[in-house]
């Protein structure tokens, strides 16, 4: 072999040896893909999704199925760059910064605890807004979260506190308890009554000046007392964007007659205890994820449609919701032939 030959040969080898490697090196992206399907009417290992006691149910039909995004990657699992390659010209997978789903602030461990928390709250609201458009009525209890150090109410309220009311009325949501305390002048004292321990008490809190108005110094949150159980179980999946989901599945089981009608839809879109519609992250891969666990029909937040309509599976119907309530219509509607469908519509 002349030297040239072996030279480019040389070359040759050198440069797919390098490239290999390349190949393999972690770099700092996420692959988001479709994960898996859950029908909140059924059942997850041998348990029911969505279990109520207390309160009569009815049987259930169909299918109404959350679906959610797997993901591959992150700080203490970088994907490598043939793994980031073959998701770009994958048209089911969304290859995104790191930073996107880990922000460089917080721990994946608080990532993953943050996703628990708001799946936990999620089913709160859930609960809340289906309950709600029974009209069934519900208690909402508030709470302190924390306390402000060094001001008034620190060493006053204690966290788990339960305020049932302030200067004598009574308050069933956080804003109450602002507008209770923006009627006091700075320096002026806030009665709080509450259940410290299951104990009732009274504690008088002074108030100091504050960006809005006068305050106390206090963090709250609330949760809601219902008026019989209602468990939900989807395993290892957190995030909020289950809400709408769950909140039908909890509506279908606590009214006559199957919703769906048979139908198997799937959908997604955080919820408020009101019954509002929320958009989430990852629509293209969770409609992915829906037709290919045989959907025939998503529900899409209305603030999802514009970046859905591009992607939509064949096969699958895009249904536009606003509300909880809407969704109940739109459902209806399919289910009846009677009333319109609100789909999404390209601007």
């Amino acid at each position: 072999m002349s030297r040239r030959r072996l030279t480019l040969t040389m070359a040759a080898v050198l440069t797919l040896a390098l490239g290999g490697a390349g190949a393999l090196l972690p770099v700092p992206y996420v692959a988001l893909s479709p994960g898996p399907t859950e029908n909140t009417l059924g059942d997850v290992k041998g348990k029911p999704v969505i279990s109520i006691s207390g309160r009569q149910t009815y049987p259930t039909a169909g299918k109404l199925s959350l679906v959610t995004v797997a993901y591959q990657g992150g700080p203490d699992a970088h994907i490598d760059l043939l793994t980031a390659l073959r998701g770009w010209i994958n048209p089911t997978v969304a290859v995104v910064p790191e930073e996107t789903i880990f922000p460089k602030t917080v721990s994946v461990k608080e990532v993953e605890e943050q996703n628990t928390q708001e799946m936990s709250s999620s089913q709160q609201d859930a609960t809340a807004a289906a309950l709600n458009e029974l009209k069934v009525p519900i208690n909402v209890i508030v709470y302190v979260a924390s306390t402000l150090k060094g001001r008034p109410a620190d060493g006053r309220l204690r966290q788990n506190d339960e305020i049932t009311a302030v200067d004598g009325a009574p308050i069933s949501s956080v804003e109450d308890v602002k507008a209770a305390v923006l009627k006091h002048k700075p320096g002026e004292e806030a009665v709080f009554s509450l259940l410290r321990g299951g104990k009732p008490m009274t504690v008088r809190v002074g108030t100091v000046a504050g960006p809005d108005g006068p305050i106390v110094g206090v963090n709250m949150n609330s949760r809601y007392k219902f008026p019989f159980k209602v468990d939900v179980n989807v395993g290892d999946v957190g995030g909020p964007s289950a809400g709408l989901m769950f909140s039908l599945g909890i509506y279908d089981k606590l009214t006559p007659g199957p919703l769906t009608g048979g139908k198997s839809i799937a959908g997604t879109g955080t919820i408020t205890p009101d019954g509002k519609v929320g958009p989430i992250g990852g629509i293209q891969q969770k409609m992915v994820g829906a037709r290919d666990a045989g959907a025939t029909v998503f529900l899409t937040p209305a603030d999802n449609c514009d970046e859905a309509l591009p992607a939509v599976p064949d096969g699958l119907r895009l249904v536009k919701v606003g509300t909880m309530h809407e969704a109940i219509q739109a459902i209806d509607a399919l289910r009846t032939g009677a009333g319109s469908v609100p789909g999404c519509a390209a601007r």
